[in-house]
């Protein structure tokens, strides 16, 4: 049986992660509890009260611990990563992997020298039914070739963030982190193994307080097999009932199809709705009970030593995408370029 533990519990996607691997038949051995946000570990320990807590060095010297789950302030992730390839284990990340150029050769260079894997859990891939079943659906040729994908991720900047959140060298930019998901769902959906950047622009436009934060983000991509339009942003209002109206379109020769991931506004209750047309017509899709593949997958990776649940390749793009984009994106203030 695989063995797991987490460290850096700074983003609620480690309960993805933990959940994920669980459900999928590994075993958890526990967590370090060093944090920059508290109340999070909190939760934590009421979610996983039989959970043991250790320290990170024992966590990184236990020999049965055959995967470390990581999503520390971003700008650490690619370290703790580093570290724990060197002690013999494989390594499940929370987007974004790196934050920097250097820190992608540094991962680089560790997968090649010690053979372990690196994988980033895009959740908005991942861990969302209607992306799931999009992915049958193209695989299939549902709507025929797919020539773009237009990715919203919009999130709610909400109350309590900690202040690394609000610092642009701890997360790396809003397309760094947050585009990260759209940037690998081009690739996916698309089918490209690499794409060219062609313009990208990042924004303050209500957050004069806090000079260098970003609150929108956009980037235009292309590839040999088709082009895409990422836009992210920290303006969810307060009323809507969740975190954001994230959204993909994925426009085919035959057909295109939408998701509505997180709610349908306005519309049928729920999450994970997916609409697709064709030739024959309008159908909707209520994706909700699609299992997820990812955990399962990355299990039988650990194990077998394959690249079912994600190509370190398209890792690594996906981090070079978003590091390339944010590089060069124009910035915005206040709608002035």
């Amino acid at each position: 049986m695989v063995r797991f533990a987490a460290v850096g519990i700074d983003h609620g996607h480690i309960f993805e992660h933990v959940n994920g691997l669980k459900a999928s038949g590994a075993q958890f051995a526990g967590f370090c509890p060093e944090s920059s946000i508290p109340g999070l570990v909190d939760a934590f320990r009421r979610t996983y009260p039989d959970a043991a807590e250790l320290e990170r060095d024992a966590i990184f010297a236990d020999d049965s611990i055959d995967v470390i789950c990581i999503a520390a302030v971003p700008r650490d992730r690619a370290a703790l990563a580093i570290q724990a390839m060197d002690a013999g284990k494989d390594v499940m990340v929370d987007k974004p992997g790196v934050t920097t150029f250097e820190q992608l050769e540094a991962v680089e260079a560790t997968v090649a020298r010690t053979g372990r894997i690196f994988s980033i859990c895009f959740s908005e891939r991942f861990c969302v039914p209607s992306a799931v079943v999009a992915g049958k659906l193209v695989a299939d040729g549902a709507i025929g070739r797919v020539v773009q994908t237009i990715g919203t991720g919009p999130h709610r900047r909400g109350t309590g963030r900690p202040e690394w959140f609000f610092d642009p060298d701890a997360f790396g930019g809003i397309i760094v982190d947050i585009a990260s998901h759209q940037i690998d769902q081009f690739l996916f959906y698309t089918g490209s193994e690499t794409a060219r950047v062609l313009a990208s622009t990042v924004g303050n436009f209500a957050h004069p307080q806090i000079p260098r934060f970003q609150d929108f983000g956009d980037v235009l991509l292309a590839s040999d097999k088709g082009a895409g339009y990422i836009r992210v942003d920290w303006f969810t209002p307060e009323g809507l009932p969740t975190w954001g109206d994230g959204r993909l379109t994925i426009l085919g020769t035959e057909g295109y199809i939408e998701l509505r991931k997180y709610i349908d506004i306005a519309g049928r209750p729920g999450k994970d709705h997916l609409f697709i047309v064709d030739s024959e017509g309008i159908r909707h899709i209520d994706c909700g009970d699609e299992p997820l593949e990812y955990f399962d997958k990355f299990l039988a990776d650990v194990r077998d030593r394959t690249e079912t649940a994600m190509t370190q390749r398209h890792a690594f793009e996906v981090c070079r995408l978003s590091l390339e984009a944010q590089a060069s994106a124009t910035v915005l203030t206040n709608g002035e370029r």
